[in-house]
């Protein structure tokens, strides 16, 4: 199993009420199925957090005892500093969550449907649902009906509905899935938006690409047990590529492939990537002049999130 990656100290030390969200030791059995192993996660205001994993991960499982739709075997769930299992209903006030495609009535205007739930809620002004609207750019098309909406728009009104309470913690379960490119930039562009308004967005994704764009800081889970827990960027670098350009690229390829310390070389664009230790970039230069074949351009390049998550996985798939 993969080392367990963890976040370097912070230079200024997070405040205990900027701890948005605190799991400690959560774990889940259904019968003989462990599916979630001693779960310990903090989500801080002001960030997006990134929790990936592959199919049957526990991914699911954990949001579920988050939302206290399913019950713990063990361990607890903090949030906003109450612990969840006896304070239920006033922190679910200050939550906000997508879960799956979310769900309007079809014949309904945008605004209509916001109103409906509204006054489901209590309490929520007129202006309140314009503010939303606004928020999420669907104002000029609130009286458009809901059926006649894009898979961006239909989003981003569902983002608009977990915004009536104005939660302090958003919870986001795959909000690019089935979106054309349009929409998903839509929706990427105002996850960071609303984390930076002083709240935390906790986002499952299987698109690798697009957390590595909008997330501060991600957990990676595998078979219920957190296998990585940093910085994105910390992540990247310690998947530290080295990038090479030489005459002869087939030749250079197989003779790097036949070092038993460098894991893989790939072309790309003509250049050679190369997943080798960290500050080896002189011995691959080495190997390669030792065999007349000489580096006309070396640097190193950071991995992508998806190199690194399959890496730390095993080569499984996200999801």
């Amino acid at each position: 199993m993969a080392q367990q990656t963890t976040s370097k100290p912070q230079s200024t030390p997070i405040k205990e009420t900027d701890i948005i969200l605190r799991t400690t030791g959560l774990t889940k059995h259904f019968g003989k199925l462990e599916a979630v192993k001693n779960l310990n996660l903090e989500l801080h205001r002001g960030e997006v957090f990134g929790f990936l994993g592959p199919n049957g991960a526990g991914k699911s499982t954990t949001v579920g005892m988050i939302l206290g739709l399913i019950a713990p075997t063990a361990g607890k769930i903090e949030v906003f500093g109450l612990e969840l299992s006896k304070h239920r209903w006033q922190i679910l006030r200050r939550v906000g969550a997508i879960i799956e495609e979310p769900a309007f009535y079809p014949y309904l205007s945008g605004w209509d449907n916001l109103e409906a739930l509204a006054r489901a809620l209590g309490g929520i002004t007129r202006t309140k649902i314009t503010e939303v609207l606004e928020r999420v750019n669907l104002l000029d098309r609130a009286q458009d009906r809901y059926d006649h909406y894009s898979m961006g728009m239909k989003q981003r009104l569902g983002i608009a509905s977990t915004l009536l309470r104005d939660p302090e913690l958003i919870i986001l379960d795959e909000p690019t899935s089935g979106l054309d490119p349009a929409g998903t930039k839509e929706v990427r562009d105002l996850i960071p938006q609303l984390a930076h308004e002083s709240r935390a967005v906790f986002l499952c994704s299987h698109l690798l690409h697009e957390v590595e764009l909008v997330c501060d800081r991600v957990a990676i889970i595998k078979q219920g047990v957190m296998i990585a827990n940093a910085p994105v960027q910390e992540l990247l670098t310690q998947g530290q590529l080295i990038q090479i350009k030489v005459d002869d690229a087939v030749q250079a390829s197989a003779i790097l492939k036949n070092l038993p310390w460098i894991k893989s070389v790939k072309a790309e664009n003509g250049y050679l990537i190369i997943d080798a230790p960290p500050n080896s970039a002189s011995q691959v230069n080495k190997a390669l002049a030792e065999h007349n074949i000489f580096v006309s351009e070396l640097t190193s390049r950071n991995a992508s999130l998806e190199s690194v998550f399959l890496q730390l996985t095993g080569g499984d798939s996200g999801g």
